[in-house]
């Protein structure tokens, strides 16, 4: 009986425990973007830099957000705006790019070109050591 009572109490204060405490679970939200999607541009903000150190500034450990790309775009382009010096890591199907702002770009981190089919982890990083709000902006429009 004692047996029972254990396998009660346990899961029981295992859960309470878990509810009460601070943490939080980072799951990156996903974005879907087909062909010709609305709104254009899709705009979506957050919080960039963390405190894991690459060679692509100062990123959080987990991803910013995540796009899932349904079918191949011909033309996608991303572009970080922020107060700090933000920086953009890609980690999808082509590899893991980090792009950084530019003269051409007007000192805001843009790539642009053809996107294949798949999922990507996007990292908004900071070069400096703090955290600035930033907007990502998703757009299929050539300027």
């Amino acid at each position: 009986m004692k047996t029972l009572k254990l396998f009660t109490v346990v899961p029981a204060l295992l859960a309470m425990s878990l509810v009460f405490s601070n943490v939080t679970l980072a799951i990156a939200p996903l974005v879907v973007i087909k062909p010709n999607s609305q709104p254009e541009p899709l705009i979506v903000n957050g919080k960039s830099g963390g405190e894991n150190k690459s060679n692509c500034g100062n990123i959080a450990a987990a991803p910013n957000q995540v796009i899932q790309i349904t079918d191949p775009l011909p033309y996608l382009r991303l572009t970080v705006e922020s107060a700090g010096k933000p920086t953009l890591l890609i980690d999808g199907p082509g590899g893991r790019f980090c792009v950084l702002a530019d003269s051409y770009s007007g000192s805001k981190p843009e790539i642009s070109g053809y996107w294949q089919k798949g999922n990507y982890s996007i990292y908004v990083g900071e070069l400096s050591q703090r955290q600035y709000n930033y907007s990502l902006s998703f757009s299929q429009q050539k300027n």
